[in-house]
């Protein structure tokens, strides 16, 4: 699975996560992602993928309070200073475990001048605080995800060129591009530019990328044809077992090899 990447967060959760590292290296990933991994130390996630040979390529910045359900703090006003505080120990605990991309979260709060001014100024601040690291924003459909600053592909993109950011890219999703009814194909042609990663899964259940309703293998062949190389994370729920639909995922990765 040349181009596919692992998305921990979501494959193989009944194992700790250097034990899901070398799952996915067994079952043919060459790299994987990780949602918030801060509890395992980092220098057993850089291990780990040392010896399996397994690259790691992000993980989400932390969330906020989750017991009162926030999603993020990069966009949230008055919260300026505990993001910056987070974010930096966050990036610090990246660069240990050998990533160098990050997915900066939002926040679910309105979508205003005065929130977009919070992230831009956030993520501004970012780049020029940290700049060995790349970023990423990502829009998360308005069904699972209900309030989140931005749950369409142009309104992240908007966010990246008005603030003028040069490190931070569009983190595309398949998955949530095809939850809102729009046409992955149609959207990415729309921002291709400004496409930094690519994750998939089955619309509308998020379950194997091959299944539901958006035939992924088109879309996959689509964006390869449109110029995009990159990594492919495969972020979604198992329907069964996952070593069961690991066969039919190698074949959907042989399109985009």
């Amino acid at each position: 699975m040349k181009r596919f990447s692992a998305n921990l967060g979501f494959l193989w959760t009944d194992l700790d996560l250097t034990d899901r590292i070398r799952a996915a290296a067994d079952a043919g990933f060459r790299a994987v992602e990780l949602h918030w991994p801060y509890d395992t130390p980092a220098a057993h996630i850089r291990r780990t993928c040392a010896e399996t040979g397994v690259e790691l390529l992000a993980m989400n910045s932390p969330l906020g309070n989750i017991r009162a359900g926030e999603s993020g703090l990069a966009a949230l006003p008055g919260r300026e200073a505990e993001f910056r505080d987070t974010f930096l120990r966050a990036t610090d605990y990246a660069f240990d475990a050998g990533a160098s991309r990050m997915h900066i979260m939002a926040g679910i709060v309105s979508n205003s001048t005065a929130t977009r001014s919070v992230l831009a100024r956030n993520l501004q601040w970012a780049e020029e605080a940290v700049p060995e690291m790349s970023f990423l924003l990502e829009p998360l459909n308005n069904f699972d995800k209900p309030g989140y600053l931005y749950h369409l592909p142009e309104q992240a993109v908007r966010v990246i060129t008005e603030a003028g950011l040069q490190r931070t890219r569009l983190m595309f999703d398949i998955y949530h591009v095809g939850r809102e009814g729009l046409s992955p194909q149609k959207e990415f042609d729309r921002f291709a530019a400004h496409t930094g990663h690519i994750q998939i899964a089955g619309v509308p259940h998020r379950m194997e990328p091959y299944s539901g309703t958006v035939d992924m293998a088109a879309v996959l062949r689509h964006v390869s044809t449109k110029g995009y190389h990159g990594w492919i994370g495969c972020e979604y729920h198992p329907e069964r077992t996952l070593e069961a639909g690991l066969s039919r995922l190698r074949e959907l990765a042989d399109v985009c090899a």
